[in-house]
This record gives C-alpha cells, structure tokens and sequence, in this order.
C-alpha cells in the first residue's frame, strides 16, 4: 500500500474548517458572538504562530457540543457544510485526490479539526479514512472533554502510527501534503512531503529541505 496523506484545512480546502464553524454558530445566535469570536479568533491566531496549547483549545471548541443534543447539532452541521463548506472545495485539491486514487494509492487525510466538524468533509472528499482530533462521546450525547491523544503537531505522528500498526502498513513511498509548519513533525517522516500554499514557517523549511512546494489555489 502506498499512503497519500493529505491535511485538511488550507490544503484541501480554502480556508479552516474549525475557524468557519465557530464563525457559523456566532451567526447562527448559538453562542456570544462577540465573547466567541474575540476567542476563537485568539486560538486561530495561536495555532498560525504555533504555539496553541490544544487541550485548552479542545475545552473551548467542544463546549457548543455538549451544550446541545446530537439531532440539533446534525442539523447544524447539515447547513454548515452546504453554506461554508461547500464553497471552499478546491477544484484543484480534487483533481489531485483522483490523482492519487488513480494510482491506487490508499488516500488518508489527518486533521487537527475534530471528527465532528470533518468526518462529512472527508465524506464528500471522496476520502473513507479520516484521522482527527476526537470529542468525547457518552450516553449519547458530546461530554465536552477531549477522547485520546489530540491529532495535533507530534499528535499526528503518534495517531498515524497507531493507525499504520492496524493496518498492518508503513510509509513506504508515502506522501503528505500540508500548509501548516505545525505539520512538520509528520512532513519529515514521509518519503514525499509537499508544501501545498503553504504558511511563511513551511515555505522556509520546505525550501532549505528542497521539498516540492505547490499551490492549489492557483487558476
């Protein structure tokens, strides 16, 4: 098996699907807009400097999912993705998995984002194995605490080894596609990292690594 990789906020979609759904539910009137969106924008701005403290990030991100019931927040999720998603599909991101699944390389996206808000993304991706960041889930309801380890900087590295040793698999001939410098830790254990628009810390790195560097976004 030949493992594609791929990150999935600002890699295969234009923009980060964690950020547009605290977004949404501020528009929606499910939380403070101005208390929610002062915070959520203070995270964002961490995760882009690297120096989010993820657990702490979970704790805020999960809250409006314990706060509400499951049928309410598929609801939610059901327009979310129609409204916000939907129109960050890049083309390009598209063309590029059929690539892949052309080759009949095995196609896995790995995600900080939690399941929740990316497991109907990857759906309609096209992509089946999905690996992110887990809210707990009880007696069918979201607890609002974090399941596991975080799919987050070397988090990643550690939820896709598990996952290889699963699989039975390894990274012979892997790639990883990313535009974080958060990802690097996984970057540097593939055979093929690709830096896809990526932030000012990756095109830096990826430069001096001589890894490819592409764009996605390009018409």
């Amino acid at each position: 098996m030949t493992l594609a990789i791929f990150d999935l906020d600002n890699t295969l979609i234009a923009g980060d699907s964690d950020y547009e759904w605290g977004r949404f539910l501020t528009d929606i009137g499910v939380v403070d807009a101005e208390t929610y969106q002062a915070t959520n924008r203070v995270f964002y701005e961490q995760y882009k400097a690297g120096t989010l403290d993820i657990h702490e990030f979970c704790r805020f991100a999960f809250r409006p999912l314990a706060e509400h019931d499951v049928e309410t927040l598929h609801g939610w999720r059901n327009r979310f993705l129609t409204e916000r998603i939907e129109p960050l599909i890049l083309p390009a991101a598209e063309a590029l998995l059929a690539r892949h699944r052309q080759a009949g390389d095995t196609l896995l996206i790995i995600t900080a984002t939690n399941l929740f808000i990316t497991e109907p993304i990857a759906e309609r991706l096209g992509v089946h194995d999905l690996l992110a960041t887990e809210p707990a889930f009880r007696d069918g309801r979201y607890t609002g605490e974090l399941q596991g380890v975080p799919c987050f900087q070397g988090g990643k590295v550690t939820r896709l080894e598990a996952w290889l040793r699963g699989h039975g698999e390894n990274l012979g001939g892997s790639w990883f596609y990313s535009d974080s410098h958060n990802d690097i830790p996984l970057l540097e254990r593939v055979d093929n990292p690709v830096a896809v628009d990526p932030d000012e810390a990756l095109a830096d790195h990826a430069a001096a690594r001589d890894w490819p560097i592409i764009s996605l976004r390009e018409k």
